[in-house]
This record gives structure tokens, C-alpha cells and sequence, in this order.
């Protein structure tokens, strides 16, 4: 082996040491090793470029818009190509065949779904624009052939597993649903009950065993190959499993993101590690390890403190919360989103938000035709988890009720979050305004329904083309701001950001420094409210232009912001004409 291929192997040796005893740890460093020289991608991997302010991500299921006797990846491609071209990146979400949970319980994952597509629209979709994978390593459908194995006692799926008796006291792990945590399965064997952390059709993976490891590392490698540029990690915090502890955030799954990083830097440099970690804010950070486990970590606080801050139209808490952030360890940024497949997180906001202002916001959202899902709590009580409602009915009023302001507000969240530092990512249906999916709840029975609606390309084109439908007007200025964004250095991911606290009314941000410097300010309210430009830019010999308006505000008057209105203010010479 080469000097660079010892190396790997011995950091994969590293890793390997700590999830199992020396020499299983041997041998499967030296499996893993087989793996990647027998990859496509050995000593072959392009480099993919650095992200930049340039790079919007979309996450997007296969089907969440489908035209009539066309394949729904093809679909797809055809609608960002006309209708998105400004994405950049592209999250499709679990594409494979699957059981329940809208794919996140995979029968294969090797296998497009057949109603979707093939690998070839796949492929052509990662032509133009930089593909994110779900890899869904934590748990697998009941129909898969590895759970049949179990069920019928053969190799390798018998071994696959968690089996423990039924009275095993689990109370201590945390858990992310209300229902019981062994599900019953019957088998050849008899009944036998096996670990379930999210449904009792999505059975958790035994990584304790290195053969698990080793059929997922080579799936892994697989979705690299197939053109994955940022890989997601599903669920990953729950991924090891050790009685007597929360089963949440242990070393030995710390180290498998690290190991999963070593591999995919490897083999496509420049490639993300992305993991999905729903959990309160620093459980959440610690994914980041010292720069060497995850490229990127969802702002999970995001969604729900933006919602409370558009919600109570006061930005105190949100101010409170930027000012606090840590910047992330260099090489690392987060990736900030409002609104994804599933509902807006509640778990993030523990330790920011009082429990009694939590239950009013979730009244506020259930006025607005929302519902909440629940957790079990290790006590054996229930507590919310998080909200099921589409982002745009979500802004339909304050705590006060509904009002004439949704599509004013809701662009002032989107757009908020557009400019904080790191990657931005919105769900194609805040892209589309999309409203409460109601009957898609009452069709499958989940409340998760109500926000992923499937539109018909025949049914959305036409409210797109038109000017005065909701539809027409998020999805036309979104486009707009975002290309907007692109053109500005100030914006890059790891672009300086300061937050300033000047009115409880406003959320001020400035990115960049120097001539790129821009300051954002939004009006979370829905009132009119006044700011001074010189006690914003510190002098009065300066004036502004908003580049979204290409307005000139002289230094000598004041900002007049409408209700929910959005400013991006370039300093100027105060004389200065912006054409």
C-alpha cells in the first residue's frame, strides 16, 4: 500500500478501536479497507468546489410534484430546470422503496423506488446541481430482507438486531415517540421483541455487531459513487445502543460520523457529512466533534424561534439567541432551514423558551389548523415534540389570530433566514407558498401529511404564472432575494456575523466587512417602526442603499420599516446615487 493508503488505514484502525474489541477491529479495518480499494472512486474521486454564497440547497421529496405519465424524478428535474434554476444543491428525500414514514423505512437501499424513477434520473438530476443522499442508517423497513432473515432465523439478517425480553427495563432511553420502544414480532422462533425507536415498522440496526457496520459502510460507499455530493445521516444520534445509558449522543456513534467523514473526504473530496440531530441546541453542536465529525449540523432552533418571534412579533429572544452562538470550528457551518418533510422542531427550544409560552404557541398554530405530535418522556409522561403545519399557514396570524399579513410575514422568515451565516435551505413547499395539506391528513392518517402535499405540475404552474395568487408571489421574490444573495461576497457561509440589539421590534444582522459589508434588518411586527441610520452604521456621514429596493436612505433620516418589511443596507457615501 501507499504512504497515503497506510494512513487511511491506520485512522480507520482508530476508529474501529473504539467501537469494537483489538482484533474484530483488525479485521474490519481490513473489510473496509477491501471496500475502498474495490471502489469506482479509489484514487479516482474529483474534487468538489467549496460552498459559497452562490449555494442554495432544496430539499424535496421524488414526488412532491408529479405530472401525469411522466416518471416524478423526471418530473422534478424538468421544474427545477424551468422553474429553480437559481438551487444549487439538491436534497432528494428518501428515494428508495419503503413500507411507511414516506421513505424513511427502506425495504432497500439499493433500489430506487420504482414509482419514482430509476438510478439514470437520479444520476441525470446530479448533473446540474450537487445531490444530497438520505442515508438512513439507524433503522430499517420490517419488509426488508434483512428483517426476514430474522424473522426466519438465517444469516445474515438473524444477527442484524436488538432482541431483549419483554419485561428489559428501557425506561432510561430516550425517545423521540410515545409508543413502547420493544415492538413484539412474531417469529419462527415465537414471539420475539425487538428495539423500535421510531415505529414499530422501522426496526433499529445493530451496529454492536461489525457486520452491520460493514453492510452499511459498503451502502454508504455505494451512494458516493452514485454521485452523493452531501450524504445525511438520519436519526444518527440514536444510532448505538448500551443499557443503562439515554442511548443518545454515545461515544461509539460520535465515532461512526467520524468514520463515515474519514471515508467520504477519502473517496470524494470535498463531499458533506451532514447529521440529522432533532435535540436541544448544544446536544445538537456536539456533532461538530473538534472539526472531525460532521461538515454541517441543522439549526434545529431556527424554525421554532423564528415562528415564536413572528408569532409574538418581538425579536428579543432571537436577538438573544445569534448573540449567543458559538462560531462553528473552522471547516464546519450550519445549515439553516425553517421548514423541512417534517414538523417544526420543538425539542431545540428547551432551555430558551419557558414551557408555558411553548403551549401558547402551539394553541396559536392549532388555530391555524396545525396539530402537534408527542414524545414519551423517561417518567412515562408525554411532552410536545413538535409542530405539524406547512410554514406558510404557520405565518397566517400572530398570537392575536389571523391577519392580512401571511405573505408579508412569511417572506420576512424566509428571508431572515436566507442571510444568516452558513448554507441556506428551504422545502420546496415554502418555495411554493403551499398551504395546510388537511386532506392528506385525513388520507393516510398522519399528521406529518399535512406538510408534504403532492402537487400536480398541471394544478401549480397555472397559480405560479399568475400574479395575484400566494403561490405567484412567495415563490417569485424568494427567487429574487436568492439571486440577490448570490451576488453578494457578504454572504458566503463563513462571511463574518455580528447581531445588534436596537428594537425589540427588529432583528438586525450585519455580514460581511468592509466594502462587502451588509446589514439586514426585519421588522418582525406588524406595525410601522422607525430606526435611525446613524445609530445603526455608527456615523452620520454615511448613508445606505437597500439593495433589495435599490433605495437611498441619507444618513440624516430615518429608516421607516412597514410591518414585516425586510432592508439589505450597503453603507455609502451619504451623497451617493445608487443606479
Amino acid at each position: 500500500m501507499s504512504d497515503t493508503t497506510d494512513r487511511l488505514a491506520e485512522q480507520i484502525q482508530r476508529h474501529c478501536e473504539v467501537l469494537y474489541p483489538p482484533e474484530v477491529a483488525a479485521e474490519c479495518t481490513q473489510r473496509i479497507m477491501d471496500l475502498i480499494q474495490n471502489s469506482a472512486l479509489h484514487q479516482n474521486g474529483s474534487s468538489l468546489a467549496a460552498l459559497s454564497e452562490k449555494d442554495v440547497l432544496l430539499i424535496s421529496y421524488g414526488n412532491s410534484i408529479e405530472s401525469v405519465g411522466e416518471a416524478p424524478l423526471q418530473t422534478l428535474q424538468r421544474f427545477l430546470d424551468d422553474w429553480l434554476p437559481e438551487i444549487s444543491h439538491l436534497h432528494i428525500l428518501p428515494f428508495f422503496p419503503f413500507s411507511s414514514d414516506d421513505g424513511f423505512s427502506v425495504i432497500d437501499y439499493l433500489m430506487i423506488d420504482p414509482a419514482l424513477g430509476r438510478w439514470e434520473d437520479i444520476r441525470r438530476l446530479g448533473k446540474s446541481r450537487a445531490l444530497m443522499f438520505d442515508f438512513v442508517l439507524n433503522h430499517i423497513s420490517r419488509e426488508s430482507v434483512w428483517f426476514a432473515d430474522f424473522v426466519a432465523n438465517h444469516p445474515p439478517g438473524k444477527d442484524y438486531f436488538i432482541e431483549l425480553p419483554e419485561d428489559t427495563d428501557v425506561s432510561q432511553v430516550v425517545r423521540p415517540r410515545s409508543q413502547p420502544l420493544l415492538a413484539p414480532i412474531y417469529t419462527r422462533r415465537g414471539v420475539r421483541h425487538v428495539w423500535a425507536t421510531f415505529s414499530p415498522d422501522q426496526i433499529d440496526l445493530n451496529y454492536g455487531n461489525p457486520e452491520v457496520l460493514l453492510a452499511m459502510v459498503r451502502i454508504f460507499i455505494i451512494y458516493l459513487e452514485q454521485g452523493a455530493s452531501l450524504m445525511r445521516l438520519d436519526a444518527v444520534a440514536f444510532l448505538w445502543k448500551q443499557l443503562g445509558t439515554q442511548c443518545i449522543h454515545l461515544p461509539q456513534t460520535h465515532e461512526v460520523v467520524k468514520l463515515l467523514r474519514t471515508l467520504s473526504e477519502y473517496l470524494r473530496p470535498g463531499s458533506l457529512i451532514i447529521t440529522e440531530t432533532n435535540v436541544p441546541h448544544q446536544e445538537n453542536l456536539s456533532y461538530f466533534g473538534d472539526g472531525d465529525e460532521a461538515h454541517l449540523v441543522y439549526q434545529f432552533t431556527l424554525p421554532p424561534l423564528i415562528l415564536y418571534t413572528m408569532n409574538r412579533g418581538n425579536a428579543d429572544l432571537l436577538t438573544n439567541w445569534a448573540q449567543s452562538l458559538a462560531p462553528p470550528p473552522p471547516g464546519c457551518i450550519f445549515l439553516n432551514f425553517t421548514a423541512s418533510h417534517d414538523g417544526i422542531g420543538l425539542r431545540a427550544l428547551e432551555g430558551i423558551l419557558p414551557n408555558h409560552e411553548v403551549s401558547s404557541l402551539i394553541e396559536a398554530m392549532q388555530q391555524f389548523g396545525g396539530y402537534v405530535s408527542m414524545r414519551a418522556n423517561p417518567d412515562g409522561t408525554d411532552s410536545p415534540y413538535e409542530i405539524n403545519i406547512t410554514y406558510f399557514d404557520a405565518m397566517m396570524g400572530t398570537r392575536r389570530g389571523p391577519d392580512q399579513w401571511q405573505v408579508d410575514r412569511f417572506l420576512c422568515a424566509q428571508t431572515l433566514m436566507l442571510v444568516l451565516q452558513g448554507l441556506p435551505a428551504f422545502y420546496i413547499h415554502s418555495l411554493l407558498g403551499t398551504p395546510n395539506d388537511q386532506r392528506g391528513v385525513e388520507v393516510t392518517g398522519r399528521l406529518r401529511s399535512i406538510n408534504r402535499k403532492r402537487w400536480s405540475l398541471q394544478e401549480l404552474i397555472p397559480l405560479l404564472e399568475k400574479t395575484a395568487t400566494p403561490q405567484s408571489q412567495v415563490h417569485h421574490e424568494l427567487r429574487r432575494r436568492i439571486g440577490l444573495r448570490q451576488s453578494l461576497p457578504a454572504f458566503s457561509p463563513e462571511a463574518p456575523q455580528k447581531v445588534y440589539d436596537l428594537d425589540s421590534h427588529l432583528f438586525i444582522v450585519q455580514r460581511g466587512e468592509g466594502e462587502d459589508m451588509v446589514i439586514c434588518v426585519f421588522n418582525v411586527a406588524p406595525q410601522d417602526v422607525a430606526l435611525s441610520l446613524v445609530k445603526l452604521l455608527h456615523s452620520d456621514t454615511l448613508g445606505a442603499v437597500d439593495l433589495l429596493t435599490r433605495q437611498h436612505h441619507a444618513a440624516s433620516k430615518e429608516l421607516e420599516l412597514m410591518p414585516y418589511q425586510c432592508m439589505w443596507l450597503m453603507p455609502v457615501e451619504d451623497d451617493t446615487t445608487y443606479l
